[in-house]
């Protein structure tokens, strides 16, 4: 599975680790140095993911994700970060990053990280979840092969980790999804993501598909359980094609 994986940190050393692990796992990489520089890779390569440091200068990691979410652009970032404090790590997820990881690292643990976040999210040859259909839930379309979402017609702009979230609950309207099982889905080990990044997830998803985000007609909590996905109008149906 060869990648092309930009990655942006300004610590030389650091940067240089990171450089041979990916390298030795077949990717091509880029570095550089500040998040400007970052942003302009981006738009001119199209990579497959980002490793992004949120303390750099010019432009933070924080400021480049909330960039290239406002561009639209969905590949997958993995922000490498010296905060360890939950709102900081909520907030980067808040912006769109798909996962993060805390400082010091183990650059094996990275890579684990970058293989399950490219084969998750259908990036450098492998394939999309749900390969090959398209599930309905009422209004709600979720086609995996073109990683498209759309509500009564209207795309919805979903990051990565949005888009395995309600792709795992429409593949089965009406169950009951726990968090560690939509952990699983978002990255395949539970121990990398807590509960409250499928929450935040859960948040931002209702803003995009809920006409009344603070009470939810679609996306339910089972209190005490998870989540579910729901067709309020006419039931729910599973639908592929």
């Amino acid at each position: 599975m060869c990648a092309d994986v930009v990655v942006a940190e300004d610590d030389e050393k650091q940067a240089e680790l990171v450089r041979r692990y990916l390298e030795n796992e077949g990717h091509a990489v880029t570095v550089v140095a500040d998040g400007r520089a970052a942003l302009e890779r981006v738009r001119q390569c199209e990579p497959d993911l980002l490793l992004l440091d949120v303390m750099m200068p010019r432009v933070d990691g924080l400021d480049v994700v909330r960039v290239l979410r406002g561009e639209a652009r969905e590949l997958p970032v993995l922000m490498l970060t010296a905060r360890s404090t939950e709102d900081d790590l909520l907030l980067g997820l808040d912006l769109g990053a798909d996962d993060y990881m805390t400082k010091p690292y183990s650059p094996r643990e990275l890579m684990a990280r970058v293989r399950t976040l490219l084969r998750r999210t259908g990036r450098a040859g492998t394939p999309a979840p749900e390969d090959g259909r398209v599930l309905r839930v009422g209004a709600l379309r979720v086609d995996a092969d073109r990683h498209e979402v759309t509500f009564d017609g209207t795309p919805v702009d979903c990051t990565p980790g949005e888009f395995r979230v309600i792709a795992a609950l429409a593949a089965e309207p009406d169950r009951v999804f726990s968090r560690p099982q939509l952990i699983e889905e978002l990255h395949g080990f539970g121990r990398y993501v807590s509960e409250r990044t499928v929450d935040m997830h859960v948040m931002n998803l209702r803003k995009k598909i809920e006409p009344e985000p603070r009470t939810p007609a679609m996306l339910l909590t089972v209190f005490g359980v998870g989540y579910k996905l729901t067709d309020p109008a006419k039931g729910t149906r599973r639908a592929t094609s």
